[in-house]
């Protein structure tokens, strides 16, 4: 089994204030760090999917995946799937910049649930499709999927019987989508949660 990691980092983080929620700081550090030191220890090599100008993720040394055409989180899959294929990886895992607390047994549960096909993760009752695990089989499906309009992940999950791998820790897959959201973190931060 090789599996190849991404970190979704394209979204505009409109509710953030229209701030590049990468480089928000939790702890100090910006968010894409912490979710790779998460990530990288879990699968074989790891980039970013990221518009805009890839320098700016420079000091991190990971490749930086454009979108061919941006219909948001999936077209960060769809790019990831090519990379890893063209490395002949079995598989591709997904975490979005802004879910700092990822457990670090994210990955092997999500191949385990999903037998080595399509998983999402699940927590605290609620479905976490960004962060999922995709077989690079799906990667010509996603482009007539996203060809045809169609950009919702779960839908995508769901059309590949998607399996779901709980997590008994909810906070682990805590977004930080607006300033509440980071005061939050912070707060989990300091306490250890």
């Amino acid at each position: 089994m090789r599996l190849y990691g991404l970190i979704l980092a394209g979204g505009q983080g409109r509710r953030m204030g229209g701030t590049d929620k990468a480089f928000v700081t939790l702890a100090g550090r910006p968010l894409v760090r912490h979710v790779a030191e998460r990530l990288a220890p879990q699968v074989e090599e790891l980039a970013i999917s990221a518009n805009g100008d890839p320098a700016r993720f420079a000091q991190l040394g990971l490749p930086v995946l454009p979108d061919a055409h941006p219909q948001g989180p999936l077209s960060g899959v769809l790019a990831g799937l090519r990379w890893a294929a063209a490395a002949e990886a079995d598989a591709l895992v997904t975490a979005p910049v802004d879910t700092p607390f990822l457990p670090g047994d994210l990955a092997p549960r999500l191949w385990l649930a999903g037998d080595g096909g399509c998983a999402v993760a699940e927590a605290g009752g609620r479905t976490h499709p960004a962060c999922g695990l995709w077989p690079v089989a799906l990667a010509e499906d996603l482009d007539r999927w996203l060809a045809s309009g169609e950009a919702r992940v779960m839908g995508f999950a769901a059309r590949h019987g998607a399996a779901r791998a709980g997590f008994p820790d909810e906070n682990a897959f805590l977004n930080l989508n607006a300033p509440e959201d980071l005061a939050r973190a912070e707060s989990l931060w300091r306490t250890g949660a």
